[in-house]
């Protein structure tokens, strides 16, 4: 078949500057906002008439970390615990032929900032910086399916037990609010109810850490207890 070239028009930006730790599906964190920025050749607003009136978007991007580790007919899914294989098209892994990914968005807003077109969007799982093919308004009418099943995967899986932060954490929660939002707690508390966790690693004594935004979340995660140990500034931060 002949081969087809696919140009990007746009990027996210995004706070998840790290692959560890996003949601492993679009929405399970809604209260993360990221903004897909068009480029400027595509920057029209009569490119996007009409889409003010959807609630939600799709979004077609690239796993643009994938691009150089090539595909492999079957794959080991975070969902089934990292053992068991799966077929790569019977799954939403990256390692695929052609390394394209969909995702469902809340839109909030459209505007154009200087030269750019810039979409704000609610609950993207998307690293900053992703590349971005195609947006498509998302229709309820056909694109929900309530009678669809898909009995590997038949409900979002979210941690149930208490979360806690230890002082040093409050005390570091209080100091970051200022600069990332009154929304800070409750969006870490989402992202760590999202077990972001290996799934070969289980280990209650095990400290791990998350990048949200330009910070560093140290956390652990027991049968009894989800506990952030600390919320610190860290360097390898560029979103903007």
């Amino acid at each position: 078949m002949q081969s087809l070239t696919i140009n990007p028009i746009a990027k996210i930006a995004s706070p998840f500057t790290e692959k560890f730790g996003i949601p492993r599906q679009p929405g399970l964190a809604p209260s993360i906002i990221a903004e897909v920025v068009v480029e400027e050749a595509f920057s029209s607003l009569e490119a996007v008439s009409g889409l003010e009136q959807c609630s939600h978007i799709w979004l077609l991007f690239i796993f643009s970390e994938s691009l150089d580790k090539g595909w492999k007919p079957r794959v080991r899914p975070p969902r089934l615990g990292g053992n068991e294989k799966l077929g790569v098209f019977a799954s939403r892994s990256p390692f695929r032929p052609n390394p394209i990914g969909l995702s469902v968005v809340e839109l909030l807003s459209i505007s154009m900032r200087g030269k750019n077109l810039v979409l704000e969007v609610r609950g993207a799982d998307l690293l900053d910086g992703t590349p971005i093919v195609d947006i498509k308004p998302y229709l309820p009418y056909a694109d929900s399916l309530p009678e669809a099943q898909f009995k590997l995967a038949k409900a979002a899986e979210r941690l149930c037990q208490p979360l806690s932060f230890s002082k040093g954490a409050q005390e570091q929660l209080s100091e970051q609010t200022t600069e990332f939002g009154e929304q800070l707690a409750q969006q870490i508390e989402e992202l760590l109810r999202c077990d972001p966790r290996p799934a070969y690693q289980r280990d209650p004594e095990r400290i791990y850490g998350v990048s949200l935004y330009q910070l560093n979340i140290r956390f652990s995660i027991s049968d009894e207890q989800i506990s952030v140990h600390s919320i610190e500034r860290s360097q390898s931060s560029d979103f903007t």
